[in-house]
């Protein structure tokens, strides 16, 4: 039986999936929890137009967002760690981490999907990283010190 998934489902699909699951998984399980509906032609012309709402959204939001990390460029994001004696931080410093640290020094609110970092920041030191949005590339300097 073919469904579309209402909510993100673990194991199953991400919401807006059309997914092929057993009538009995469908009638007893996902669609009485208000996880999943019948995918009619009705129900799959109405996710056709949510689909494109949802695409227009997310293209606004990185037109926003690409105007505003513009003033990000050249800035310099100052964290203060815990480490020991050898500059090794405690914890390291990961995305999240980084977007919640720009959007405090700077109010910009960056999803981290977009800050280009390969791996966490375990050492106190300078580093030059960037945030990544389609093709637009916009460096920052990054200084992590001890506490």
């Amino acid at each position: 039986m073919k469904v579309i998934l209402l909510k993100d489902v673990v194991a199953l699909g991400r919401k807006y999936e059309v997914k092929e699951v057993a009538a009995g998984h469908a009638l007893n399980f996902l669609i009485p929890r208000k996880l999943a509906e019948t995918a009619t032609a009705g129900a799959l012309k109405r996710l056709e137009v949510i689909r494109a709402q949802e695409e227009a959204k997310r293209k606004l939001n990185e037109t926003l967002l690409l105007e505003n990390i513009k003033n990000l460029n050249g800035t310099t994001i100052e964290i203060t760690e815990a480490a020991n004696d050898k500059g090794h931080l405690f914890a390291g410093i990961h995305k999240e981490e980084l977007a919640a640290r720009i959007k405090e020094q700077t109010r910009l609110d960056i999803p981290s999907e977009y800050i280009e970092l390969e791996k966490p920041i375990k050492t106190v030191g300078d580093y030059a990283l960037s945030v990544k949005i389609n093709e637009t590339i916009v460096p920052f300097e990054l200084s992590v010190r001890a506490k």
